[in-house]
């Protein structure tokens, strides 16, 4: 099996003013892993400044419009982006799909527009609640991950961050069995797609009610390589936590 590194991503989400500058600064300069990378993707206005510090924490996006520009207002370019210091951008968060009506083809456009700046794309997925308990949280996932993806992904263009809705921000978490029966799953619909040599590259990362208390055992699990982290990256000592259960 190929090695990949352990990625571990902050969502900030609707969160953080310039005050919250002081959080990355702490980031980088006490809670370096050279067994993992670590991305923050704080609200687009904090991100030429973050991106500014230079320092092991790379700085990312949480969206991007499909088109390099053009009457869409309020929506940010992959190429704005980029331009501002970000070196990815999550594409298909969950809230996206369920606030902004996000389907898996807009996914899929906002994924190339991400390659076609040069950032990696954090693509999400991920079932409900109510998906779960009908048992069709695999066929769920699967079909974002047919349509999400474009053709021409790899390790390194491309990420897939599984997030059950239904964990997210709630403190429920699946069982470790259940996160790695989904991530096993999931390597094995891109080898299906792309092929063994392909979908060893790519990056598998968990998401929902990750803590300090609970990564090391998530991390440990067959085919994740890392978190995507949401309320626990706004802190440094909490974040900080996180990125040092990454010793694999």
């Amino acid at each position: 099996m190929t090695a990949r590194r352990k990625l571990a991503a902050g969502n900030w989400k609707m969160n953080g003013t310039q005050v919250a500058l002081a959080e990355v600064s702490s980031l980088n300069a006490e809670f370096t892993n050279p067994n993992c990378d670590v991305i923050i993707c704080p609200p687009a206005p904090l991100i030429a400044a973050m991106a500014a510090m230079n320092g092991s924490v790379k700085i990312g996006g949480q969206d991007c419009h499909a088109n390099v520009s053009g009457a869409h207002t309020g929506d940010i370019s992959a190429e704005s982006l980029a331009d501002a210091g970000a070196t990815s951008v999550i594409v298909g968060h969950s809230e996206r799909r369920a606030d902004h009506g996000e389907t898996d083809k807009t996914v899929h456009d906002k994924a190339q527009a991400a390659w076609r700046a040069g950032l990696l794309a954090i693509i999400c997925v991920g079932e409900t609640e109510f998906e779960r308990k009908a048992g069709d949280a695999l066929k769920i996932v699967g079909a974002q991950l047919a349509g999400s993806i474009p053709n021409g992904a790899n390790g390194e263009n491309t990420v897939i961050a599984y997030e059950p809705v239904w964990a997210i921000g709630t403190g429920l978490v699946p069982t470790l069995g259940d996160i790695a029966e989904m991530h096993d799953f999931m390597r094995a619909e891109l080898t299906k797609r792309f092929g063994a040599g392909m979908s060893e590259t790519v990056r598998f990362l968990y998401g929902g009610s990750v803590k300090p208390t609970n990564a090391a055992e998530i991390f440990a699990v067959s085919n994740v390589d890392g978190a995507l982290v949401g309320g626990a990256s706004l802190k440094a000592a909490d974040f900080g936590g996180i990125i040092s259960a990454a010793n694999g």
